[in-house]
């Protein structure tokens, strides 16, 4: 037999050769078809572990961390696994809750059954788990293939088992009959389905409890997961709430700059530092490096300066090379003068300043004023060095110096601006700060919400009399009926035109607790028009969505807050 051969070259200037051959073809020549899965979260790992030795001197082996370790099993059952790999989604943090894994068989299953279709098995596991449901089993020989997993049939392998145990087949045959369940092959189900049965009455298994148990294993097998591929994740997932627990600071600063250029999920993440009782430090010119870094002896990360618009990665490694072989920058003129050989621009000196690498020399607004005196000042500075005017040692400072002229202070709401602007969050405070007692008196919490934590109505106006016992809570497929009020500052906005040709809008709204997204409808888009613009405070009046496992407000009413 012939064969076309697809080739092809990696890159342009790479000599090697790779082939592509499609999945069924490899199948059907017998070959084994491997699918290799890159994730950014061993990276994560691997940085947080080059941290946890630069600070601590420790070499972990993640691969021979105890998989009993009660800090680990803590974090999981609070359900704070921001950043934990596979279990950090609301829903999930949801279930942790509810299941408060005690064993690392608890997380290859939730990996497998937090997916569309097996989702719905979740609560009984759960019920099963603490003994508030009863397991039985059909036969006898189901009681060791399924007793991990509390009498369900979540795994391919366990399918696969229960065929070659309860029905004779032999491995090959088991696993035709794992594809024809997973692909829901009707012909080759039928096929299986007489198979089985016949299986069954040759082990001395009567008719009746085989087509029994087919009817009950069905359902199961056809949400199957491999359980191999659970556990490999199940294993990502541990090591990283690992160590998420125990070394938390090395952890979240790796994660921080893995998102350096998402300031989304920055912000998230510094939200999520502050909840552990981490502070995250702005960007300093003497403090600061590439990335996100750890402040040796104290609980606090410090905002790395790749993170900060505009500044390019070489003149940070020229500062920071600079510090390192010849101590901190004692002024913004010494920086200069130890800096005139790089290109020091106007874009990099707005940028920074407006960022407040330079706070602990000089005021921003000062700095802002005089960026073009800085310039002319360092570009004579040089010229003066390239004429040998410096005197007879080329590393004589120059005598003239640096004189700023005088400016107002910068305000608080425009240092926040700047911030905003050049790091994608706030960090110095925040625009709600002045609001605070106004806002938790006239509206309902993010983090409320977030955590389904409502008080009773007779304390509401931001309620709207809402009764939080009714409606059994939050259910994975239910909204609340009645309107909650919520204020805060729009951070994002996403415009969309309907089918109709009226816009739409999605809204990122934070206040000082979270932040939550806000569903627009053209109705209300078009009568409150003037107010949905980026860094507007409003208060929105609507119902909470969680069809989809994640908290949202459709939006009834809108208007901008003016009053303190």
């Amino acid at each position: 037999l012939e064969y076309s051969v697809p080739l092809q070259h990696p890159t342009q200037n790479d000599e090697s050769i790779i082939t592509q051959y499609e999945m069924h073809a490899i199948e059907d020549l017998g070959l084994l078809k491997m699918d290799f899965l890159g994730l950014k979260n061993l990276t994560i790992i691997e940085d947080t572990l080059n941290r946890i030795y630069a600070i601590h001197k420790k070499n972990i082996d993640i691969e021979k961390i105890p998989l009993d370790d009660k800090k680990t099993y803590k974090l999981l059952q609070r359900g704070e696994t921001k950043g934990v790999f596979q279990l950090e989604s609301s829903g999930m943090q949801r279930y942790l809750k509810q299941l408060k894994p005690t064993e690392f068989e608890d997380i290859i299953v939730m990996v497998a059954l937090y997916r569309p279709g097996p989702m719905q098995f979740i609560p009984e596991y759960i019920g099963r788990k603490e003994k508030k449901r009863k397991i039985e089993y059909l036969h006898p020989k189901l009681k060791p293939i399924l007793e991990k997993t509390q009498g369900i049939c979540i795994f391919q392998e366990q399918l696969m088992k229960i065929a070659q145990e309860l029905a004779g087949f032999s491995l090959s045959e088991a696993d035709v009959l794992r594809k024809a369940v997973g692909k829901k092959i009707k012909k080759l189900l039928l096929k299986q389905k007489e198979k089985f049965i016949k299986g069954g009455i040759k082990n001395n298994i009567n008719e009746k409890a085989m087509e029994k148990l087919w009817e009950w294993v069905l359902p199961f097998a056809s949400y199957g997961f491999n359980r191999a591929h659970s556990t490999g994740y199940a294993t990502i997932s541990y090591q990283t709430a690992y160590l998420k627990s125990t070394f938390p600071l090395e952890f979240m600063s790796s994660l921080l700059t893995s998102e350096k250029n998402d300031t989304e999920g920055v912000a998230l993440l510094i939200e999520e530092c502050k909840k552990m009782g981490i502070e995250v430090l702005p960007p300093d010119i003497n403090e600061s490096f590439r990335n996100f870094t750890v402040v040796p002896g104290q609980n606090k990360i410090r905002f790395g300066l790749l993170a900060i618009k505009n500044i390019g990665s070489d003149l940070i490694d020229a500062i920071v090379e600079e510090r390192k072989n010849n101590n901190k920058f004692k002024s913004i003129e010494d920086f200069i003068n130890r800096m005139m050989e790089i290109n020091l621009n106007k874009k990099f000196l707005e940028s920074s300043i407006k960022a407040g690498i330079f706070d602990q020399m000089e005021e921003r607004n000062m700095l802002l004023t005089n960026v073009e005196k800085i310039l002319e000042w360092s570009r004579e500075n040089q010229k003066a060095k390239m004429n040998g005017q410096i005197g007879l040692f080329e590393n004589t400072k120059i005598d003239s110096s640096l004189h700023l002229s005088p400016a107002p202070r910068a305000s608080k709401s425009e240092m926040l601006d700047w911030e905003k602007e050049l790091l994608g969050l706030y960090i110095s405070g925040h625009p709600l700060d002045i609001y605070k007692k106004f806002l938790e008196r006239e509206a309902v919490s993010i983090s409320d919400i977030k955590k389904e934590k409502l008080p009773d109505k007779e304390q509401g106006n931001p309620y709207n009399n809402w009764n939080p016992y009714n409606n059994n809570g939050f259910g994975q497929n239910q909204s609340w009926k009645k309107i909650v009020r919520v204020g805060g500052i729009i951070s994002q906005i996403k415009r969309i035109i309907t089918k109709n040709g009226k816009p739409m809008l999605f809204l990122k709204i934070e206040d000082l607790t979270d932040r939550i997204e806000v569903v627009v409808f053209p109705s209300i888009t078009e009568a409150n028009s003037l107010i949905f613009k980026e860094g507007n405070i409003i208060f929105i009046s609507g119902k909470i969505d969680n069809r989809d496992g994640t908290k949202k407000i459709i939006a009834q009413e809108a208007e901008k807050i003016i009053e303190k």
